[in-house]
C-alpha cells in the first residue's frame, strides 16, 4: 500500500435539511466545526465550494445507523447524497458511524450555555466535528497498532461502493 499524503480531512453530518461541516488540521489530529449548509437548491454547490477552498484529502460522511447497527431510511438518503457529491468532486469518501453525535453535540452546546437559537445554528457543525474526531482518533489508534494507516474507501469519486 502506498503511503497517503498528509492533509486535511473533512467531516459531514448530513441531515434532511442541513449538512454540518467540520475540518481537521493538516496533521489529522483535531477536528473543528466549520459550517452548516442548508440543503436548498444550491446547497450541494456551496459544499463543493467549501471542499475546493479547504482541499481535504478525504471526506468522512456520518452514516446514521440504528443502535443495533442497522441502516434505516436516513442512511439510504445519506448514501444517495454522498453519491451525488462524489459525482462533483475528485476525493475519496468514507462512511463513519455517527450514532448519537447530534444528541452529544446538543448536550455539549447546552452545557456550554449556548442559547436555543444559536444552538440550532451550531449543532450540525459540532456534530460533524464530533464524528470527524471519532474517525481521526480511530485512524490514529489503527496506525499505532499497525504502523501504517489504512482507510476503508467505501465510495470512490465515481459513486461506486
Amino acid at each position: 500500500m502506498s503511503e497517503e499524503r498528509l492533509g486535511r480531512t473533512m467531516g459531514l453530518d448530513v441531515g434532511g435539511r442541513r449538512v454540518g461541516v467540520a475540518i481537521s488540521d493538516e496533521m489529522g489530529m483535531i477536528a473543528s466545526p466549520l459550517a452548516t449548509i442548508d440543503l436548498d437548491r444550491d446547497g450541494l454547490e456551496r459544499l463543493v465550494e467549501l471542499i475546493s477552498r479547504y482541499d481535504p484529502v478525504l471526506i468522512v460522511v456520518g452514516l446514521p445507523v440504528t443502535m443495533r447497527g442497522r441502516e434505516g431510511s436516513q442512511a439510504v438518503e445519506t448514501k444517495a447524497f454522498a453519491a451525488r457529491l462524489a459525482e462533483r468532486i475528485d476525493r475519496p469518501i468514507v462512511f463513519w458511524d455517527e450514532r448519537l453525535t447530534s444528541s452529544a453535540a446538543e448536550r455539549l452546546l447546552t452545557d456550554a450555555g449556548v442559547g436555543r437559537k444559536r444552538r440550532r445554528e451550531l449543532v450540525d457543525a459540532v456534530a460533524a466535528a464530533l464524528l470527524l474526531q471519532s474517525y481521526l482518533d480511530a485512524q490514529r489508534s489503527q496506525r499505532g497498532r499497525h504502523g501504517t494507516q489504512k482507510r476503508d474507501r467505501s465510495l470512490d469519486s465515481s459513486g461506486t461502493a
